[in-house]
């Protein structure tokens, strides 16, 4: 997990600073994805609901 918030870290600066390309606009969206679906899947274990 830390090495997919480095790269979305690393897209924002870039992004920020000179713009994404369609390719790493397309790999930030998936990235964003899977750090938000680990972040839902980390409250439900709290929560103790099933996926």
């Amino acid at each position: 997990m830390d090495q997919v918030i480095r790269r979305i870290n690393e897209l924002a600066s870039k992004a920020r600073a000179e713009g994404l390309n369609e390719e790493e606009l397309a790999e930030r969206d998936k990235l964003r994805n899977i750090y938000r679906q680990k972040v839902l899947d980390n409250l439900r274990s709290q929560l103790g609901d099933k996926p």
